[in-house]
């Protein structure tokens, strides 16, 4: 559950809990468009400067969004190690004069092999096989044995290729934590009433926007829910003898069956629950329906509004002068 950071609600109270919602989803949405303008590596890490004096001033802990990052680690890396090896413009800095034969194969063979058989203890899975990853670059690179060898190569980092690498890099984390601090420092009702507001306008050509705002929040919602309930599922089965991190490729398929299967039917049970609650409390679809709270902006959501696009525009003026 605390792995999830996207949907998840954390009372707070600092200035960002006291933003209208209506300012929070406006300004996800000009950052998100900001990042994607940005196109220099230094002008992306004073980005993300900005963005971590920013996060620690809302006071939400920043090692829930270093473990609402544990899901999409595997893209990361691999995103990283793509960009750092087909990037070879600039300036050379390091090489690694790499060593493939038979002394090597079997080193490897081991390292996967301990792996294999040692991974179901392991905790932290994750971690646990980047240190795998390395140990294999490690042997390609350190072990030299020419009776054996069969050929060598080298692994060129290059300057673009380490920038290229470090700014997707940069992009996808603060992508990740822009959005964990919307749903993070927002309930789901306050999210519902900012996106009906953004999308009155598409009351004119007859969009069901209060059913389409509903939606939207009621899905970040149940993110954390579903994910808790899969987490259930998969322990009752562990403790039916079923071990979803080993087995061929035909039992796995079974094992992920046997978590979908219950997972649907929760969901409709889930689904058939919330229905039958919004209808006792008087929720009609496509009914006009008044607010309790009133959403208001205040001088903090102006002064937001105002720094947010002045970087916006600080960003298409810079990219247009280059």
């Amino acid at each position: 559950m605390n792995n999830i950071t996207i949907g998840q609600y954390v009372p707070g109270n600092s200035w960002l809990y006291k933003l209208d919602p209506r300012t929070k989803v406006i300004l996800t949405i000009l950052c998100i468009v900001l990042i994607f303008l940005i196109q220099s590596f230094y002008a992306m890490l004073i980005a993300f400067g900005v963005f971590l004096l920013i996060f620690l001033s809302t006071r939400v802990s920043i090692i829930r969004l270093i473990r609402g990052l544990k899901p999409i680690l595997f893209l990361l890396v691999f995103t990283f190690i793509l960009q750092l090896i087909y990037n070879k413009e600039g300036k050379i800095l390091y090489t690694f004069s790499m060593q493939i034969g038979l002394f090597q194969l079997l080193l490897m063979l081991a390292i996967v092999f301990v792996y294999f058989f040692t991974k179901k203890y392991i905790k932290v899975k994750i971690l646990y096989t980047l240190a795998m990853g390395i140990s294999i670059f490690l042997v390609l690179w350190l072990s030299r044995f020419d009776l054996m060898k069969w050929s060598d190569f080298d692994f060129v980092i290059y300057e673009s290729g380490l920038m290229n690498a470090s700014f997707v890099f940069i992009r996808i984390v603060m992508m990740i934590g822009i959005t964990s601090l919307l749903t993070i420092s927002t309930m789901s009702t306050d999210i519902n009433n900012g996106l009906e507001w953004l999308l009155a306008p598409l009351k004119l050509i007859k969009i069901p926007v209060s059913v389409f705002s509903m939606t939207i929040a009621l899905t970040l919602r149940f993110i954390p829910t579903l994910y808790e309930e899969s987490k259930k599922i998969m322990n009752a089965q562990a403790s039916r003898g079923v071990d979803f991190q080993e087995g061929r490729l035909h039992n796995k398929v079974t094992q992920i069956i046997s978590l979908l299967i219950p997972m649907f039917v929760i969901s409709f049970r889930r689904a058939e629950d919330l229905s039958n609650a919004m209808e006792a409390r008087g929720y009609i679809i496509g009914a006009r329906r008044t607010k309790l709270d009133e959403l208001r902006f205040r001088f903090l959501d102006y002064f937001s509004f105002i720094l947010c696009l002045g970087f916006l525009g600080l960003s298409i003026w810079s990219r247009f002068l280059g």
